[in-house]
C-alpha cells in the first residue's frame, strides 16, 4: 500500500459563501423583493446549499426596509442561515464599547428565536477596533459572554464597490455592457479567492475552508451562479457555511492588530507578513473603478492588472 506523506497531499480549495447587510435597499436593477427571488433562484442553480446572510435589523427601519423580515425568512426557507451583523452597522474604532455592545444586543433581541439563526457575529466593515487592542479585547469578552463567536471572513474584496459603480451608471441612463460586467465580477472574485488561498498555504502551511465576504447586492443576485461555476472550474469545492466555521482557524482569534483584512490575513501578519502584502490588489476603489470604466463602460484605459 502506497503511503502518502501529508506534505504531498493534493491541494484542496474549499469555500463557503456569506452575504452582509441584509436586508439591503433597492439597487440599480432590482427592487428588494425581486432581488431576493432572483438571489434564491440563483443560489439553487449554483448548488450553493447553505450560505450565511448576516442581518442588520436597523435596515428594516429604512424606506426600503418594508417586507425585509419576509425576505430574510425566505432565505432561511431556502436552506440558508442567518447571523448577527449589529443593529446599526457601527465602526467599532469610532464607537464606545458600551454603545457598540448595546447595538449588538439590540440586533440579538430581533434575531432571538428566529429559524436559521446561528450564534455568529460579523463585525461591520471588518472593524475589530483597528489598533485599539484593549477595546477589541472588551468586545471579544462581551461576545463570549453572550455565546457569540466571530463570523469571520477569509476572502475580503470590494464587491459592494463594483455594484455601486453599475448602479450609478444605470441610474444615469448609460449603456452598461452586462457581459463585460459579469466577466469583471467573476474574474475579480475568483482572483481574490486564489489570492487568499496562496496566503494561507504560504503562512499557515495548510488550506483552511475559506469564507468569502459578499453583500446582498444586485450583482451578486445576477451573477452568483456564474461565480460558482467559475470557482468550480478553477478547482474550488463549495461547502456549507456550517462546515466552514468548524475549521480549526475558527478557534484562533488573532493577537495582531491587522484583523480588517480577514482571518487568514490576520494570522499571516502574526507570522511576520506585512499587512500591505495581505490585501488583494483589487480591494482598491481606484483600481476597480478604472477596470469598470475601461472594460464595462468602454472608456479610458484599464489600470495595470
Amino acid at each position: 500500500m502506497l503511503l502518502v506523506h501529508p506534505a504531498m497531499a493534493p491541494a484542496q480549495k474549499r469555500i463557503a459563501f456569506s452575504f452582509d447587510d441584509v436586508p439591503r435597499k433597492a439597487g440599480g436593477f432590482f427592487s428588494p423583493d425581486a432581488r431576493t427571488r432572483t438571489f434564491i433562484a440563483a443560489l439553487k442553480r449554483a448548488r450553493i446549499r447553505q450560505a450565511a446572510f448576516f442581518v442588520t435589523p436597523g435596515n428594516l427601519d429604512a424606506p426600503d426596509g418594508k417586507g425585509g423580515e419576509t425576505r430574510i425568512a425566505a432565505y432561511v426557507r431556502a436552506g440558508h442561515v442567518i447571523g448577527n451583523h449589529s443593529y446599526s452597522h457601527l465602526w467599532l474604532s469610532k464607537t464606545s464599547v458600551a454603545d457598540y455592545v448595546a447595538d449588538i444586543d439590540h440586533a440579538a433581541a430581533w434575531l432571538k428565536g428566529r429559524p436559521g439563526f446561528r450564534p455568529w457575529y460579523r463585525y461591520p466593515f471588518l472593524d475589530e477596533g483597528r489598533r485599539d487592542l484593549a477595546k477589541r479585547a472588551e468586545v471579544r469578552a462581551a461576545l463570549a459572554e453572550r455565546g457569540l463567536s466571530n463570523g469571520y471572513v477569509t476572502i475580503d474584496n470590494y464587491d459592494w464597490h463594483l455594484d455601486g459603480l453599475a448602479t450609478r451608471a444605470k441610474a444615469a441612463g448609460e449603456n452598461v455592457d452586462m457581459k463585460a460586467l459579469r466577466d469583471l465580477y467573476v474574474e475579480t472574485l475568483v482572483g481574490a479567492a486564489n489570492f487568499y488561498d496562496r496566503i494561507a498555504r504560504e503562512a499557515l502551511g495548510r488550506q483552511p475552508v475559506q469564507v468569502i465576504l459578499l453583500h446582498e447586492t444586485d450583482l451578486n443576485a445576477m451573477f452568483i451562479d456564474d461565480l460558482a461555476a467559475a470557482l468550480r472550474k478553477d478547482g474550488w469545492e463549495i461547502v456549507p457555511i456550517d462546515q466552514a466555521y468548524r475549521d480549526p482557524i475558527a478557534a484562533r482569534e488573532p493577537d495582531g492588530w491587522f484583523t480588517n483584512g480577514g482571518r487568514i490575513a490576520a494570522l499571516a501578519q502574526e507570522k511576520g507578513r506585512a499587512p500591505r502584502d495581505l490585501i488583494d490588489p483589487r480591494s482598491d476603489e481606484d483600481v476597480l473603478t478604472g477596470l469598470f470604466e475601461a472594460r464595462v463602460m468602454k472608456r479610458g484605459k484599464a489600470p495595470p492588472r
